[in-house]
């Protein structure tokens, strides 16, 4: 009988990325740009960005580690209910707290959740495929994440253009709870890990052993991690920040239609990962980890146009279709490149490590995201009038951070190759040392 490639709890686990992220779309899409419609001010919407990225940064690992210890579904389950019952808070709070205060809270509490829920949720796909098809696997992820990130941002945009930040929280709770129901029913595969002396005994050793694998026993992992870092520095958060701003305060439309325009945008940086999910998919036997540095130099190339445009362009519309374009290519290029690093760090990574090494690799990869946010905040703030000339800095840092990586990816598979029996080893040895030491 032939072996189907995917089992029916990973497509549980799919169909509640859909709905979850959806709602996490839309809800992160509609705060922050309510935000900036009340404020003007891009140095605030940085500051309060870069804020809400830091328990996200903190819970990351500590959600990798509970991944390896507690079934995942259960921990999928408590985090959907948990984000209702924020954004239900926030609705109630509205009109009695400090707006800032209350925004700044709630996204922190949402990026905080979301960085301990995708732990739990990359770590399940190892248990629940073959090993020859988890690139596969991850580029549905990835594909699944980028559809809800198109739609989420499309709808929100136009819900809140229309009726007002209401409906959009309405519709993200009622999709945070299906969600939850739904992910009841999945069955994961788990084997109970034995427990250490005390909670923080269990964060701090396993914490080590991660950063271990990552910066020793793999070091080529934490070499493209710092690469992948200096990304988000200069590319990433340029994006997150410049997009919304430019859009919506910079260029010369109204107010409801720079909302719509601005949700459409969202869309276009989804699309563009959704395209990137489909071709990973497709090509997933030709693409191979070691050329994988080339898609990061297509992405910095890809930032000069959006600088280069507002410059020589007068029409609002020409540069948000370039400003669009543009964002759509780097999301397909952006995309292929970290759905073959994911599943290079899930095949390397043993399975008792896999919850904690990826939680600890999408920590250091977060780690420059709010100094980002909150320097571009600042930069656009500073340089009114003169917001090409940021975006195209970003891209000069980004193409020379890019350039400068090639050489750390195509050593991913080599090194890989030389050092796997001495890992191996390396790892059953700590793991031995800490049975006796439980024991």
């Amino acid at each position: 009988m032939k072996q189907q490639k995917f089992s029916r709890d990973f497509f549980l686990v799919v169909i509640g990325q859909i709905i979850s992220l959806f709602g996490n779309a839309a809800i992160r899409f509609a705060l922050p740009l309510y935000l900036l419609n009340q404020t003007g001010s891009s140095a605030l919407y940085g500051t309060v960005t870069a804020c809400a990225f830091i328990p996200a940064i903190c819970l990351s690992p500590i959600g990798g580690i509970i991944a390896d210890r507690v079934n995942k579904r259960n921990i999928m389950v408590i985090l959907d209910f948990s984000t209702a019952a924020v954004i239900t808070l926030f609705f109630l709070l509205t009109n009695s707290i400090n707006l800032i205060l209350l925004l700044t809270v709630t996204l922190m509490l949402l990026y905080g959740i979301y960085g301990a829920y995708q732990p739990a949720v990359q770590a399940s796909v190892p248990a629940l495929v073959q090993p020859e098809y988890i690139l596969q696997a991850n580029s549905i992820i990835n594909m699944i994440s980028s559809l809800a990130a198109l739609i989420g941002p499309v709808l929100g945009g136009i819900l809140y253009s229309a009726y007002g930040l209401t409906p959009v929280l309405f519709l993200c709770i009622v999709c945070f709870i299906l969600s939850a129901v739904m992910e009841l029913f999945i069955k994961i595969p788990f084997v109970r890990q034995p427990a250490g002396n005390s909670i923080p005994h269990i964060i701090k050793d396993d914490f080590s052993v991660s950063l271990h694998f990552i910066w020793k026993d793999k070091s080529v992992i934490g070499k493209g991690l710092l690469a992948v870092c200096g990304i988000n520095l200069f590319l990433s958060s340029m994006i997150i920040v410049g997009l919304p701003y430019m859009v919506t305060e910079v260029l010369d439309f109204t107010p409801a239609a720079a909302n719509k325009l601005y949700g459409f945008a969202e869309g276009a940086l989804a699309a563009g990962g959704l395209a990137g999910g489909l071709c990973a998919g497709i090509f997933a036997r030709k693409l191979t980890i070691e050329k994988s540095g080339s898609f990061i130099v297509i992405c910095a190339i890809c930032v000069f146009p959006m600088g280069i445009a507002p410059a020589l362009l007068s029409s609002p519309i020409a540069n948000y279709v370039v400003l669009t374009v543009c964002c759509f290519l780097i999301m397909i290029f952006s995309t292929l490149f970290s759905v073959q690093v994911m599943a290079f760090v899930q095949t390397e990574t043993p399975q008792r490590l896999i919850g904690k090494v990826i939680s600890v690799t999408l920590t250091v990869t977060l780690c420059a995201q709010p100094l980002g946010n909150a320097l571009y905040g600042l930069l656009f703030q500073v340089c009114d009038g003169f917001e090409y000339a940021v975006i195209l800095l970003a891209g000069i840092a980004s193409l020379l951070i890019s350039f400068k990586s090639k050489g750390i990816f195509r050593g991913f598979v080599n090194h890989a190759g030389e050092h796997d029996v001495q890992n191996r080893t390396k790892e059953d040895k700590i793991h031995k040392n800490s049975l006796k030491i439980e024991k």
